[in-house]
Formats: structure tokens, sequence, C-alpha cells
């Protein structure tokens, strides 16, 4: 199993609950922010964030993963899901209209399932 990517933490080993949970947590992130957290909540942003192109090259070049699966939040981010199918890590990344990409969860032990809808849970 890879080490966790220097911007993001990891939540769950089953990808299934991770797209659940970011699908949850990701609308939250767009909250606005009282005045004296804000910068607290910049910096973190740096760590977590950044162009969409820099992060998919690195999950890429760097991981092996590519985009399986995608959805539209509430708050209008899209939200992926990578993985590597070989090894078995993957990231779930949301991005805003402007470009700007978070990553939200990583882990590994990813699996492809094939269940019917509304069935497996």
């Amino acid at each position: 199993m890879r080490a966790p990517l220097p911007l993001c933490r990891p939540l769950s080993g089953r990808p299934a609950l991770a797209l659940a949970a970011a699908l949850v947590v990701w609308p939250v992130l767009a909250l606005p922010v009282p005045a004296g957290a804000q910068t607290q909540v910049q910096s973190q942003a740096q760590r977590q964030c950044g162009p969409r192109e820099g992060i998919l090259s690195q999950l890429r070049d760097r991981y092996g993963e590519s985009r399986q699966a995608m959805g539209l939040a509430a708050n209008n981010a899209v939200v992926e899901v990578f993985a590597n199918t070989q090894t078995g890590t993957w990231t779930v990344t949301g991005t805003f209209a402007n470009g700007l990409t978070c990553l939200i969860a990583s882990g590994g032990a990813f699996e492809t399932l094939d269940e019917p809808s509304g069935q497996g849970l």
C-alpha cells in the first residue's frame, strides 16, 4: 500500500463508504467561514487543493490512478473517484467551476463492484 498523498487524509478503506462520506462532507467545505478562522482554513486549503491539471498529473504519474466514477455534489462541485486497479490505491477529489481541485480522501484496497441498482448496501 502506498503512503497517503501529502495533501490529503485517508477517510475509509472501502471506496463505496468513502464516496458516500465525500458526498456528505463536501458541501460542508463550501460553507462560509468566520473571519477569525479564515486564515487557518486558507492555509489548510492551500495544502489540500490546487490546479486541476497538477492534481490529476500527480494521481496519474505518481500513483497510476485513473478516473473510475464521478458525480455532481449539491454545491455544484464535481466529485471524482480515481483508482489504480492493479495496486488498489484510490483517491476522491472535488473540483469547483474555477478549476480548483481539492483532495477529499485516499486509501487502498479499491475494488470494482458490479451490483444491481438498489442492492449491495
